[in-house]
């Protein structure tokens, strides 16, 4: 199989042969169809100049007139009324012409030789160097009609234009294809750096540099690598972290439950510390099944499988459902709930929404103060916005970056005494991604929060 090198540096000979060849073509068409005729005519305008000079003094000798013609590179051929023909200047490479053309000139005719006979169809006919590419003129001297049949020497005229426009093709040539090997593989090289780039990330080493400061293509092809690399980078510490994270949360509750079994089945406790620890052990074993239900929830929606099934029905009535459900919570610290839910229709996924609204709810909850306030709205314009909004302890600006991020709760220590696994926001960011919405979130340290959910609106 070729490399891209060897492909590109045949493309670009095989360009500069087809161009050369298209520029001779036309180069040959320009030719036939404009400077064929000019130069007849202006070999003609020359002939007809020598005779009438020679006409201004007919007593001068015809033959020393037409050599000294010939020496101003002129090559001339004088046939006379017998048919004889002599020659002036260089030979012609063939001076066999038809006596019939010879009679006719003598009778007063112009012979055009250079367009009335065939010389090929390319430019080098202008070149041939026969008696048949020349012009008929009629000569009279010392009342005798002569046919004189002339054209310009090109080989004496043009010889060493011919080498040096053979120097000019051939260097043109060969530098054009010395260029080529050069320049290509300064394209090529960037292309090789990405095919190693690529090597390396197949391998997991995401150490990569590539050289980005190139305004063109391929810089941009590097860019959207380096983003690329950059990105599966974190993926992969997301994965790491991720799996980490599941490994810690499974093996704090398996701990307890293990130590816990162990205690009350060696016997060695009371009755009332044996309810306790069953109490406990039940506590980790429903924080376990919470924690396998959400990952199965987030696998399902990462799958996008058939999990989101939309319907037609009343959001206003599920959050006012939802709010029910978690009375006993809200009701135990005092809360006062404000709501602004008009009546609104959504075509959506109702068992996947509620989710969200239960975990948007219940961490707000969570995280206001006794006495504190819960705002919750309803705006049905050309999409439909929900809004939970809190008068709790708020979220630093660092934390605020990371509360969708799976397992984070927002605490360095990482107190394993919360009954929460950290997968409730990530799990609601994924159903409103699922269902064409989005999510944004305000807060500010010691002065609340506000989640805003956007949805499409309309019903089906």
């Amino acid at each position: 199989m070729k490399s891209l090198y060897v492909r590109l540096v045949l493309t670009f000979i095989f360009i500069v042969f087809i161009s050369g060849s298209l520029g001779f073509l036309l180069s040959n068409w320009y030719y036939q169809q404009n400077l064929k005729s000019y130069n007849e005519q202006k070999i003609m305008r020359l002939g007809e100049e020598m005779i009438s000079l020679y006409e201004q003094d007919p007593s001068q000798d015809l033959h020393g007139f037409l050599t000294r013609i010939a020496n101003m590179n002129f090559q001339l051929y004088l046939v006379d009324e017998g048919g004889k023909g002599t020659l002036f200047g260089a030979p012609f490479k063939d001076h066999e012409i038809d006596p019939a053309i010879s009679k006719r000139v003598q009778a007063g005719n112009v012979y055009r030789g250079i367009s009335e006979e065939k010389h090929g169809l390319f430019v080098t006919g202008f070149f041939e160097n026969t008696l048949k590419n020349s012009i008929g003129l009629p000569l009279r001297s010392n009342g005798k009609t002569y046919a004189l049949f002339l054209r310009p020497n090109i080989e004496q005229q043009f010889g060493e234009v011919h080498i040096l426009f053979a120097m000019l093709l051939a260097s043109s040539f060969l530098l054009s294809i010395f260029f080529i090997l050069i320049l290509t593989r300064y394209l090529v090289r960037p292309i090789q750096g990405l095919t190693k780039a690529t090597r390396k990330l197949a391998e997991g080493n995401y150490s990569i540099k590539l050289d980005i400061s190139r305004k063109d293509e391929i810089g941009d092809l590097a860019t959207n690598f380096m983003h690329m690399t950059n990105s599966l980078k974190q993926l992969e510490e997301m994965r790491q972290e991720f799996v980490s994270n599941v490994s810690h949360e499974i093996q704090s509750p398996l701990t307890s439950i293990q130590g816990f079994s162990q205690a009350i089945r060696t016997g060695d406790v009371t009755e009332e510390q044996k309810e306790a620890y069953l109490a406990i052990i039940e506590q980790e074993s429903r924080r376990l099944s919470s924690l396998s239900k959400q990952l199965l929830t987030l696998a399902s929606l990462e799958k996008e499988t058939n999990l989101y099934e939309p319907s037609v029905y009343r959001l206003d009535e599920q959050i006012r459902h939802v709010l029910l459900m978690l009375e006993q919570q809200w009701r135990g610290k005092g809360l006062e709930i404000d709501l602004d839910l008009p009546e609104v229709v959504i075509f959506a996924d109702q068992q996947l929404l509620s989710q969200v609204w239960i975990n948007l709810i219940s961490n707000s909850i969570k995280f206001t103060g006794s006495e504190g306030t819960i705002f919750i709205s309803i705006r049905d314009e050309k999409d439909i916005t929900v809004t939970v909004k809190d008068t709790g302890i708020g979220i630093s600006e660092t934390e605020l970056q990371r509360v969708f991020d799976r397992f984070y709760k927002g605490d360095s220590s990482r107190n394993r005494s919360s009954t929460g696994t950290g997968l409730g926001l990530a799990i609601v960011k994924k159903i409103v991604q699922v269902a064409g919405g989005s999510l944004s979130i305000e807060s500010e340290k010691g002065e609340g929060t506000s989640i805003t959910v956007r949805l499409p609106g309309g019903s089906a």
